[in-house]
């Protein structure tokens, strides 16, 4: 909030606009440490959140923009968030009828884990997603990372990816010991799984039915056990982050003091995004959430009794549906095999982070009130 505020101080002082101050003294490495970002479309993220927001039709000039008694504001701001893995693992099952199972001990506070896990099972080993069962939330299954600091999509994922993996390359030797196998010779990069089969890559007519596979192998069930976790070396070499950009508008009644944020556009580049409904979903909490933050939320500490004084959502507020309105997601396409060997980032802070200080940003436009605390109550904008 306070560099992404600063920043926009600065562009109002070198007469520059806010987006253009900010590409102007865009980075393509991490200044911090000196090191190569693995990936990074913050600038993509910037254009294409522009382009969606109609950014060019903005008049830099603050309190010239009004809707009727209202005054408007538009404003930006960017985030970054560590893209780091954590360790992981995770076993796969596939029994002879077909059906794959795989277990892992993450959880799913409604991210999406069990979606998220399962099409990456299914598309490991070419399987229907009905075939897939992923089960999770038991301390006797394979050890996993808490929830949290965007970790479960990459570190969970890679482990079940390579605990699939393992079964693939156990099933293709099964199917070389078949008599007259067409994937004689086929090495596992040289295969492909798709459909329920296996497939030769030069040859796709050299393909096998995995279940025909199982029946001719009469094993009762083919596992595999697969481990994930953060890379050294890439560590060393290389800044991970995810990137986001985000625009928003804003209405201020002046007479009241009362702000209103009517307009988000949220560009997000995070890597490899699995499925888009549920990454959208994410973001969407967490401009909300950051809403919440910017206007709402105030904590009261009394430091006598060393309690909280409004811990109860009759004086904590924060947002309900009346308060929300437009929120754009765009997901700025990006590769990086760097940060993950899946290409996933995560994105379950990215969508956070920016829009306090795009709303602080908005409000100054708005209103010509620089105001650098938050919430951003009526108090400090009368």
């Amino acid at each position: 909030f306070a560099i992404e505020s600063a920043i926009d101080e600065l562009s109002y002082k070198a007469s520059k606009d806010p987006l253009d101050f900010r590409l102007l003294n865009y980075t393509y490495s991490d200044p911090t440490e000196d090191k190569p970002f693995s990936s990074k479309r913050l600038d993509d993220c910037y254009h294409e959140g522009a382009a969606r927001f109609g950014w060019d039709q903005r008049n830099p000039e603050p309190r010239s923009m009004r809707d009727g008694d209202l005054l408007v504001g538009w404003g930006v701001a960017a985030g970054c968030w560590d893209a780091s893995m954590q360790k992981a693992e995770a076993k796969a099952s596939l029994a002879a009828d077909g059906r794959l199972t795989v277990r892992s001990a993450t959880n799913d506070q409604g991210a999406g884990t069990y979606v998220i896990m399962t099409q990456m099972a299914a598309q490991t080993l070419g399987l229907p997603m009905e075939q897939v069962t992923f089960e999770l939330g038991d301390t006797e299954m394979p050890m996993a990372p808490i929830q949290g600091g965007s970790w479960t999509a990459n570190s969970v994922g890679a482990a079940v990816k390579d605990a699939c993996q393992e079964v693939g390359k156990k099933l293709l030797k099964l199917a070389q010991k078949m008599d007259d196998s067409p994937l004689a010779g086929v090495d596992f990069e040289d295969a492909q799984f798709a459909d329920g089969y296996i497939r030769a890559n030069e040859d796709i007519s050299r393909t096998v039915a995995i279940t025909d596979i199982l029946a001719a192998s009469g094993e009762a069930k083919i596992e595999g056990d697969g481990k994930a976790g953060p890379n050294p070396i890439n560590m060393l070499k290389y800044s991970m982050h995810s990137h986001n950009a985000v625009f928003v508008e804003v209405k201020v009644d002046e007479d009241l003091g009362t702000v209103h944020v009517t307009r988000v556009v949220d560009a997000v580049a995070a890597g490899r995004i699995m499925n888009p409904k549920t990454a959208r979903s994410q973001v969407l909490g967490g401009v909300v959430w950051g809403i919440s933050m910017a206007l709402m939320e105030e904590a009261y500490l009394n430091n006598d009794l060393g309690r909280y004084m409004n811990h109860n959502y009759a004086e904590y507020h924060i947002p309900v549906n009346a308060d929300i309105r437009k929120i754009d997601v765009i997901f700025v396409e990006e590769e990086d095999d760097i940060a993950s060997p899946i290409g996933v980032k995560g994105v379950g802070e990215i969508g956070m982070l920016g829009v306090a200080a795009a709303i602080a940003n908005a409000v100054y436009h708005a209103t010509g009130k620089r105001v650098r605390e938050l919430p951003l109550t009526i108090d400090k904008l009368l």
